[in-house]
């Protein structure tokens, strides 16, 4: 039994080869054409060994082959006088075929390589030379470069026809048709036997017809169709398949001529709807980043990778979540499925943080199912930043009115309550009184002056001032300010000492002068008053190629590293009880910042505590030419 089942399986397997050969066989038309010319050739020759013995008449033919081939010598001369492409080449080519000597060859024929006729051995056909040739043979050869030897026969009687390709190099530059007449062949063959011809002739012409329309019927529109499928495959949609006929690869064609119309015009439009989507999405102020339905992302406009500092390449296919930073405390899905808008504060590449509001919507099609998710960034870094620092404002505001009102308040009662008739007390209360409405109103100022610079109402008065000589004349007020201290013998009078380092080249800047004044008196006053009692404050203008540069430096505690990022900020001090203890305000660094910003300058400071303070004013300054400057009148 295991024996039985062993060998039945062993047939097993031998079917399933043999089916899977067949199935290999007949998977493509052109393999099955091939296989029907193989039949109808099998079945011809099975005709033919039924009637007659094959060996006599192929060796006939061979024979009358070998006797009706050109000489080598001879197409090689053809070949050469292809190459050369010319009259003289046709007439010597014509000459060449003319003087070939073998009777058995009734007919010459040279073809180029576009089938155009370029020589014949019968001079009664000469007017056929430079016309398109019509033999389907003779363009198959030039096509596959194999020769090909076929019979015919028609009125006049049988022939033998061969074709052989003329080549140069690798390139084949036409052909040689040589038609002999079979005549005597045949006679001696007929001799033998006529069924053997007529089944010979038979054989011929089934396999002429089966090739001729099942080749060109059905595998030249398939061919057709598929180098079409290919190039609509590779983008290119402009080439059409040509229709034959009406049947079934005629409809097949058509249809699929209809289908890449469609499938162009349906590409342009969703080629010019991305277009339209990436110019949007470009030149949006707002990041955008799409995701699938995972919560990866697929797109990410400029703008998103300059808020998250991240380019594309390392953005796609990342989980959002990881994207914006959010760690494990979000997940991609919890950041769909919620959609709630959230703020992300990123590094924007540089030591400043950036504030991102991040709305999420579904995209959903139109059965609701939801493909992804689209997140549009928003940076409120400066509403955030100026929402604070109005409430910041405000409450310094409220706070430096506050104090000098109460006190204000406080001394009124006081003086309501009786003080007003002790001589002594009465005008000390009153001058406190004074003082702090003074206060109240250098700062009111300074808030209209902030405020009208921040509405740009504020014009500069520009005029052409040597900067120098301007510097020098301030300088002169505050040492006349020292002078006299002295001579009136002032001991609680500060004493100090202006070094000047001013140089002696005329800088010639366009600045308004009041508002410029109003910025070095500023810097110089607290330089004096956070300097000690004796101290040195320097004052250095240099010209620093398209900038002129003047530094104020003092001697005093200096400003601690992390306060000097905002000490032109309105109402920031440093020393807030020695600030206000002195009368400042708050805003005079914050007006001198504004003042110069308005003049295209920058202003800044440098301290170390302990070793005295350092500020600094830039200021553009064009230098002129001899032929550019001009004396006052």
């Amino acid at each position: 039994m295991k024996k039985k089942t062993k060998s039945q399986e062993k047939k097993q397997q031998k079917q399933k080869k043999k089916r899977g050969w067949l199935k290999w066989l007949l998977s493509s038309i052109q393999t099955k054409i091939t296989v029907i010319f193989m039949l109808l050739l099998l079945a011809t020759i099975e005709i033919i060994g039924a009637y007659f013995t094959r060996q006599m008449e192929q060796t006939s033919i061979d024979n009358f082959q070998t006797t009706i081939q050109l000489q080598s010598i001879v197409t090689e001369q053809l070949t050469n006088q292809l190459v050369k492409n010319g009259k003289s080449s046709d007439r010597m080519m014509n000459q060449i075929v003319t003087d070939y000597n073998n009777s058995a060859i009734s007919e010459i024929e040279v073809v180029d390589s576009k089938n155009v006729i370029r020589a014949v051995s019968s001079l009664n056909e000469n007017d056929r030379v430079g016309q398109l040739s019509n033999n389907r043979d003779i363009r198959e050869v030039i096509n596959t470069g194999q020769t090909k030897t076929t019979v015919t026969s028609d009125k006049t009687g049988s022939y033998m026809v061969q074709i052989t390709p003329l080549t140069s190099g690798t390139n084949i530059v036409g052909a040689v048709y040589v038609k002999a007449s079979m005549a005597d062949v045949f006679d001696n063959l007929r001799n033998v036997s006529i069924m053997f011809l007529t089944a010979s002739l038979l054989a011929v012409v089934v396999a002429a017809v089966a090739s001729m329309f099942i080749s060109r019927a059905i595998t030249k529109p398939i061919e057709e169709l598929r180098q079409q499928a290919m190039q609509v495959a590779d983008g290119d949609y402009s080439a059409q398949v040509k229709i034959y006929s009406n049947d079934e690869l005629g409809q097949l064609g058509a249809a699929f001529n209809t289908l890449s119309a469609r499938i162009e015009q349906t590409q342009e439009q969703s080629e010019s709807e991305r277009r339209r989507l990436d110019s949007v999405l470009s030149h949006m102020t707002d990041g955008v980043i799409a995701t699938d339905r995972h919560g990866n992302v697929s797109i990410i406009n400029q703008m998103a990778q300059d808020f998250l500092n991240i380019k594309a390449d390392d953005a796609i296919n990342k989980p959002i979540s990881q994207i914006l930073g959010l760690g494990e405390e979000y997940t991609s899905q919890d950041l769909i499925s919620s959609q709630s808008d959230m703020q992300v504060t990123v590094n924007g590449g540089t030591n400043d943080e950036m504030i991102l509001h991040a709305s999420f919507t579904l995209i959903k099609r139109v059965t609701g199912f939801v493909s992804g998710a689209v997140c549009v960034l928003h940076d409120v870094t400066e509403q955030i930043k100026n929402e604070d620092e109005q409430r910041q404002f405000v409450s310094n505001v409220s706070h430096e009115l506050r104090t000098p009102l109460t006190s204000v308040r406080a001394y009124i009662e006081a003086l309501n309550e009786g003080a007003w008739k002790d001589p002594e007390i009465a005008p000390q209360f009153l001058q406190v009184t004074q003082d702090e409405t003074e206060r109240m109103i250098r700062m009111v100022n300074d808030l209209l002056v902030l405020s009208r610079m921040d509405r740009g109402t504020t014009k500069l008065e520009l005029e052409w001032v040597n900067f120098t000589d301007f510097v020098s004349h301030l300088l002169n007020r505050f040492d006349m300010i020292v002078e006299h201290d002295q001579g009136e013998a002032q001991s609680e009078s500060k004493q100090y000492v202006i070094k000047r380092d001013l140089g002696n080249q005329a800088l010639w800047i366009e600045i308004d002068t009041d508002q410029m004044m109003r910025v070095i008196d500023n810097i110089m006053n607290n330089a004096i008053k956070y300097s000690p009692d004796g101290g040195t404050i320097t004052v250095r203008l240099q010209q620093r190629q398209n900038q002129v540069l003047l530094s104020i430096a003092d001697q005093g505690l200096g400003i601690p590293r992390k306060d000097l990022s905002k000490i032109f900020d309105r109402f920031y001090r440093a020393d807030k009880a020695r600030s206000r203890a002195q009368g400042g305000t708050g805003l005079g660094l914050a007006i001198a910042k504004e003042i110069v910003n308005a003049h295209g300058g920058k202003i800044w400071a440098d301290s170390r505590e302990g070793h005295g303070s350092t500020f600094y004013i830039s200021l553009p300054y064009e230098p002129m030419e001899e032929e550019d400057e001009w004396d006052e009148v």
